[in-house]
C-alpha cells in the first residue's frame, strides 16, 4: 500500500525522520543514564551485544549486527578496551582472528545493562498508555517482519 506520494511528502513528518527523531531521543536517554558509567549508548549496544550473544564474539560479527563499518568499531573496541571494559584475544587457531571477552570491570558493568536498558525505554515510552506500547509494538513488529532484521522471538520478551 503507498502510504507516501513526491507531490505531497511531509518529510518532517514522515515515518522514516519520525523514527529517526525517536532513535535519537532513545540514545540520549542511554546517554544520560549511562554518563555516570563513562560509557557512550554506542559502546552501550556493543557491551549489551557481548553480554546477551555469545556468538558476537568478533569484531566482524558486531560490525553485522550493528551495521558499523570495520573502522568505527575498530575505534570503539580501541575505547572500550582503554577503559578496561573489554579486551581482545587473539585465537590460538587462527591468529588473525579476533575473540572479544569481557574484563572483569565490563563483567561487573554488564549487571547493570539490563536495567539501565529499561529505565531508558521507560522515560522514553512514559506517555504512551500499556495500550498504546503494545499497538506501537505491534506495529513496528509488522514493518520488520518481512526485513529478516528481527531476532527469533525466543526471548524477545
Amino acid at each position: 500500500m503507498q502510504h507516501y506520494d513526491r507531490d505531497n511528502f511531509p518529510l518532517r513528518y514522515s515515518i522514516g525522520h519520525l523514527l529517526a527523531l525517536v532513535n535519537q531521543q532513545k540514545d540520549r536517554l542511554l546517554d544520560k543514564y549511562l554518563a555516570p558509567h563513562d560509557v557512550t549508548a554506542a559502546q552501550f549496544k556493543v557491551l549489551l551485544l557481548q553480554q546477551k550473544d555469545a556468538a558476537l564474539d568478533t569484531p566482524a560479527a558486531l560490525c553485522r549486527a550493528l551495521s558499523l563499518d570495520s573502522g568505527a568499531m575498530t575505534r570503539m573496541l580501541d575505547r572500550l578496551e582503554n577503559k578496561g571494559l573489554l579486551t581482545r584475544v587473539r585465537c590460538d587457531a587462527d591468529r588473525r582472528q579476533v575473540r572479544l571477552l569481557l574484563t572483569e570491570q565490563g563483567k561487573a558493568f554488564s549487571q547493570q545493562i539490563m536495567s539501565i536498558a529499561a529505565d531508558a525505554l521507560n522515560d522514553l515510552t512514559q506517555p504512551l498508555t500499556r495500550e498504546e506500547f503494545k499497538e506501537l509494538d505491534r506495529l513496528l513488529r509488522k514493518i520488520l517482519t518481512p526485513t529478516g532484521l528481527l531476532p527469533d522471538a525466543q526471548g524477545a520478551h
